[in-house]
């Protein structure tokens, strides 16, 4: 290898490292990481991997000295360690960049190359969060600032506890959302913290609590106690918390389907191998109901890549209309994720509580993939992001926006540079539903094209019509009337119908471009479909060709073996 190794190197590098899963004898392996995970533990073997391959550069800007420049090949650096576990993915890296996005993308000059710093000498960062008033474990408690006089050393001083804090003893630098004291409006700023640089005995850890998801991430606590903090510890202005929050989750919603697509990726191939693997004489294939289960979920990684594609990719290519494609990614990600998991325990049944690694590893993903989204809190949080925003695009966006480019939907075409101060919280037009009805009225203009996609691109474009009538009869600026339940059970319709134009999209471009499985219209058929029965709509029979060619290809990967979203990656392979 010359130069500076590509995504694919990397990404190769660290699969090779790890080695392969399901070998007894590999330190980073199932039976090494589940022993470890009963230990409530990140397995220590895995932890110095990611040393070795200095994984916290992922994390890290180029510019200041680290490997990221593209979001969208962050999400799939985090790929083989979450298909692996996701305690040491999140509490080793995505927990840190969650919270080192805020001063990554509004940080001083100093903040910034401070975060970076720890990141890249391979420590820490950890995020202390604002209390929610509809929030889980992870978001309860605050801390409050109050300014000190310049008698007194100036700067603040934090009190307060947060129960819950991820890497809270491990981390070096502590990204603070904190409660401004006297402020009538209540507002939050955001602070920047180097723990070894504070009072001894005025920033204590809090004992560690037990999680029944992802045991093995700390999941400490911190307490403040008249704890002086600089001046130069803000970030931004004092006040700018919750648009810091709310500007880095823009950042940060396209990862969610990109790991948690990894991690189930893991439980599938497990009930893949099994499929394969006999039983009295009695494969699970030969029952109609397990086949059409695995295809399913297959489909549901290929969406939920679609998805993060779009979401990081539009980072760079659609900052100004980025956030409600990245809130429909990581809201509908985890829900077809859960339902496609809950239905893959049915068809393992007793076989799902069984003590042998291969069943274990599934359970254990599969309890971790909740935690891994940030559960209800995260999901309400997602519709509220995208709520607002349908409205405006009812009346002046759908069926009149030019669609998104095609280099939106190309996993490997290059990108912009990345800016973490451009995306907008509230987008100005909505190109990913445009792409919906131009590959619609492509499709209708090519009568030699697949029928059945045709009809279901057609039934989708449909539910866009009735979504913008409906949203179009929402008074301008009434919030109360977003805030009903019918105006959030259409928001989840609309995300789902975003979850359709991304396939179809994708499906397009590989057409028109390096072709393969994605040119193959056989996916994008049976994913419309799939999305379709979830919305309701009236549709033609089951394409059971097209759903028969994902299960060939599911296993066809299961032996390979390969990743089951958009890239089809090699992955360790052991040879038994």
């Amino acid at each position: 290898m010359t130069g500076k190794p590509t995504p694919e190197e990397r990404i190769a590098r660290l699969e090779q490292m790890l080695g392969p899963l399901e070998d007894p004898a590999n330190p980073t392996g199932q039976e090494a990481l589940l022993d470890a995970d009963a230990r409530s533990e990140v397995l220590p073997a895995l932890e110095k991997v990611l040393d070795a391959c200095t994984w916290n550069a992922e994390l890290v800007p180029e510019e200041l000295g680290g490997r990221l420049s593209r979001m969208d090949v962050l999400g799939r650096v985090l790929r083989p360690v979450f298909r692996r576990d996701a305690s040491a993915g999140f509490g080793y890296g995505l927990n840190c960049f969650f919270a080192a996005a805020p001063v990554f993308s509004r940080g001083s000059d100093e903040q910034r190359t401070a975060v970076a710093r720890i990141l890249l000498d391979g420590g820490r960062v950890a995020l202390v969060r604002q209390e929610l008033a509809h929030g889980n474990n992870l978001l309860r408690g605050e801390l409050t600032m109050t300014p000190r006089d310049a008698a007194a050393g100036g700067g603040y001083l934090l009190t307060g506890s947060k129960s819950v804090v991820v890497n809270a003893s491990r981390a070096d630098g502590l990204v603070v959302f904190a409660r401004m004291a006297g402020d009538e409006q209540r507002r939050y700023s955001m602070l920047l913290l180097d723990r070894r640089h504070l009072p001894p005995g005025r920033l204590v850890p809090l004992a560690r609590q037990t999680t029944s998801g992802m045991p093995g991430a700390e999941f400490g606590g911190v307490r403040a106690q008249d704890c002086p903090v600089p001046e130069s510890a803000l970030v931004g202005q004092p006040g700018d918390g919750y648009e810091l929050s709310l500007r880095s989750s823009l950042v940060v919603r396209g990862l969610i389907p990109s790991v948690l697509l990894s991690a189930a990726d893991t439980a599938l191939r497990t009930v893949a191998r099994c499929a394969l693997r006999p039983r009295h004489g009695r494969s699970m294939l030969d029952v109609r109901h397990s086949r059409a289960v695995l295809a399913g979920a297959f489909l549901d990684l290929l969406m939920s890549d679609c998805l993060a594609l779009v979401a990081t990719r539009a980072l760079h290519l659609l900052p100004g209309q980025s956030s409600a494609v990245a809130a429909a990614a990581a809201y509908v990600a985890p829900k077809i994720l859960a339902e496609s998991m809950d239905a893959l325990a049915a068809v393992l049944g007793e076989r799902s509580f069984a003590e042998e690694g291969d069943y274990r590893m599934f359970r254990k993903q599969v309890r971790d993939m909740p935690v891994t989204s940030l559960g209800h809190a995260g999901s309400a949080g997602r519709q509220v992001t995208l709520l607002p925003q349908l409205p405006f695009f009812a009346r002046n966006s759908w069926f009149a926006d030019a669609e998104a480019p095609a280099a939106l939907f190309r996993p490997h075409e290059g990108l912009p540079p990345l800016d973490l101060v451009e995306p907008a919280l509230l987008a100005d037009a909505d190109p990913l539903a445009a792409t919906l009805v131009a590959g619609t009225d492509a499709l209708e203009a090519d009568p030699a094209g697949p029928a059945t996609l045709r009809f279901l691109a057609r039934a989708h474009t449909a539910e866009l019509a009735e979504l913008r009538e409906a949203f179009r009869a929402v008074p301008p600026g009434d919030r109360r009337a977003l805030a009903d339940p019918h105006c959030f059970s259409l928001a989840d319709r609309y995300a789902l119908l975003l979850a359709g134009a991304a396939c179809l999209g994708v499906w397009r471009a590989a057409r028109d471009g390096a072709g393969g499985f994605l040119a193959d219209p056989a996916w994008p058929t049976a994913a419309l479909y799939r999305l379709g029965r979830r919305l309701g709509l009236a549709l033609p029979d089951r394409p059971a060709e097209a759903e028969e060619r994902m299960l060939s290809e599911l296993l066809s990967r299961t032996t390979a073996p390969r990743s089951y979203d958009l890239y089809a990656t090699d992955l360790a392979r052991w040879e038994s």
